[in-house]
């Protein structure tokens, strides 16, 4: 299997009411802090295997000045050598030509852009805090530059939301050529803005009306020439997401920062998110370690099930008996053959399994049946 490495960036310049990732103000003291804990993970990374996708996540990555961005590229290639793919996610607002100059001459390949919606007022709503024109200037100075892989974020089911909004969103990202289109189902997560708001009846959940905006979504992208190859993923030929694919197939991957998640050797954990804690485990050199969890082959054959049946391509059976001897002692020929005949999956050559449009439709709740169906038994 593939070896990903997931960089995590907590600066961010103010919080946006869905987002509940852990995040920092960009103090100059703070990001010194940070890069000389990243140089310090970096270097302790002893890895059996080269890496061959590597994602700076946050945050905002594209917040830290260009020379930062450097320090921290050039780190991150004497630890692990030229990734195959290198992903970095930026915000509208954060883009500028020095960066996207250190990026390129560092040899990151693919830039993940954060636009969630091209409406001003739905901007708003999610507290985002660029505008159309900066979407507009940033997507020019990065073909300007040079990158040909670029993805677009985009998010639905936002409130005051229309089918016509979320579709007029869907053509202006079109219109602008990105190889590849996230788009993803606005979420409610506890400590946000947004969950007030739910909590406190000012926006509501509509499982069905979200429903509509997924089917929605994958009519007009797929008339666009976009091919779905994961619910929320939509790419050109040749342009998916390899970091993403590893994590979904159940790879491995290191997690470097604070807060980062890591599944490595048998174990899943995370570091610390806080990053005066995490950086007091380097200092010290016992780094802390949280929620860590020793994998079985019945936990990691449950997720791969899971995160594989999200993928249009579906899960290979027979392969995943050959990886994961466990599942000889389940009945997944009968669970399946079940779900089949609700119409929620598809078999191919007896040995693909796929979700069916329905399926995908119902994709979270089919994710508990697995899980019940292998704690039952």
């Amino acid at each position: 299997m593939s070896l990903g490495l997931y960089l995590h960036v907590p600066f961010c310049a103010s919080t946006c009411d869905f987002c509940a990732f852990y995040q920092e103000k960009p103090l100059r003291q703070s990001i010194e802090g940070y890069l000389e804990g990243m140089e310090r993970e970096l270097a302790s990374l002893s890895l059996k295997s080269s890496v061959e996708s590597a994602f700076w996540g946050g945050g905002t990555p594209g917040l830290l000045p260009a020379k930062d961005l450097y320090r921290l590229g050039r780190a991150m290639i004497t630890a692990v050598g030229q990734p195959r793919e290198w992903s970095v996610e930026m915000a509208p607002s954060s883009v500028r030509p020095d960066k996207l100059k250190v990026l390129r001459e560092l040899g990151v390949t693919r830039i993940s852009m954060g636009v969630q919606s091209f409406n001003p007022e739905l901007l708003k709503a999610l507290g985002r805090q660029h505008n159309l024109r900066q979407v507009h200037q940033a997507y020019q100075w990065m073909r300007e530059e040079g990158f040909v892989n670029i993805n677009l974020d985009l998010m639905f089911a936002i409130p005051g939301q229309s089918i016509e909004i979320w579709q007029a969103d869907l053509q202006q990202a079109i219109q602008l050529e990105p190889e590849h289109i996230s788009t993803y189902c606005l979420t409610f997560e506890e400590d946000t803005a947004l969950f007030v708001k739910l909590s406190e009846g000012q926006v509501s959940v509509n499982p069905e009306w979200d429903a509509e905006l997924y089917k929605t979504t994958w009519e007009v992208l797929e008339q666009a020439g976009f091919a779905q190859y994961e619910i929320s993923n939509f790419a050109r030929s040749g342009y998916e997401c390899l970091h993403n694919l590893n994590t979904w197939r159940m790879g491995e991957w290191v997690g470097v920062g604070p807060a980062a998640a890591s599944q490595l050797r048998g174990h899943r954990f995370a570091n610390p998110a806080s990053l005066e804690e995490w950086l007091k485990g380097l200092e010290t050199g016992r780094p802390c370690r949280v929620d860590e969890v020793n994998l079985s082959d019945t936990t990691l054959a449950t997720d791969a099930l899971i995160f594989g049946l999200r993928m249009n391509a579906g899960v290979d059976l027979a392969q995943l008996r050959e990886r994961f001897s466990v599942l000889g002692n389940f009945a997944l020929g009968s669970f399946f053959e079940r779900l089949q005949s609700e119409g929620f999956v598809v078999f191919e050559e007896e040995r693909w399994v796929r979700l069916t449009k329905r399926g995908r439709l119902l994709a979270d709740a089919l994710a508990l049946e697995i899980m019940e169906f292998f704690e039952g038994l």
